[in-house]
C-alpha cells in the first residue's frame, strides 16, 4: 500500500496550539489529529479518514460560527468567511477523493496543515480571547510546553 511521507516532521497536537478554551482546544486537537491521520494513512485507508474530516470539518466551522454568534464577535464575518472558503474547498475535493483521486486529497491534506497555525493563531485565538474576556472578565492564560505534545 502506498503511504504518504511527509516533507516535515509529523503533523501532530502540541502546546503550541492551545487556546485556553476548552471547547476550541478540543475541536482543534481533533482537526489536528485528523489531518494528521490521513497524511500518514495509506491510499487505501485514506478515504475513510476524509470522510470523517469533511464531518469534522462541518461541525468545526459551525461550532466556532455559533460560539462568534453567541458572544457578539466583531471580526465573525471575515472568521466565517475563511471557514466557508475552506469549507468549499474540502467540499469540491470529496467527489474527487471518492473517485480515486487521493493525489488531490493529500494536497488538500497539504494546503489544510499549512494553512491551520496561523489560522489558529490569529483569528482563533482573537476569538478565545473574545470569548474569555467576555465570561471570566479576562483573558485565558495559556501555559505550554514547548517542543511537548499534549497530553490533556
Amino acid at each position: 500500500m502506498k503511504r504518504a511521507i511527509p516533507t516535515a516532521k509529523e503533523f501532530v497536537w502540541t502546546d503550541e496550539y492551545k487556546l485556553g478554551h476548552a471547547a476550541m482546544d478540543d475541536t482543534h486537537r481533533e482537526f489536528v489529529e485528523l489531518v494528521g491521520g490521513m497524511e500518514r494513512a495509506n491510499d487505501a485507508d485514506f478515504p475513510a479518514l476524509f470522510h470523517r474530516f469533511v464531518d469534522h470539518a462541518q461541525r468545526h466551522f459551525e461550532l466556532e460560527k455559533t460560539l462568534m454568534s453567541d458572544g457578539d464577535f466583531p471580526a465573525k464575518d471575515c472568521h466565517v468567511e475563511e471557514h466557508d472558503k475552506v469549507l468549499a474547498s474540502v467540499l469540491q475535493v470529496k467527489p474527487l477523493v471518492d473517485a480515486g483521486r487521493i493525489d488531490i486529497g493529500r494536497s488538500l491534506v497539504q494546503a489544510l496543515r499549512e494553512w491551520f497555525p496561523a489560522h489558529a493563531d490569529y483569528l482563533d485565538s482573537a476569538l478565545a480571547q473574545w470569548l474569555v474576556k467576555r465570561s471570566a472578565g479576562g483573558v485565558p492564560l495559556v501555559l505550554k510546553r514547548r517542543g511537548k505534545v499534549a497530553t490533556d
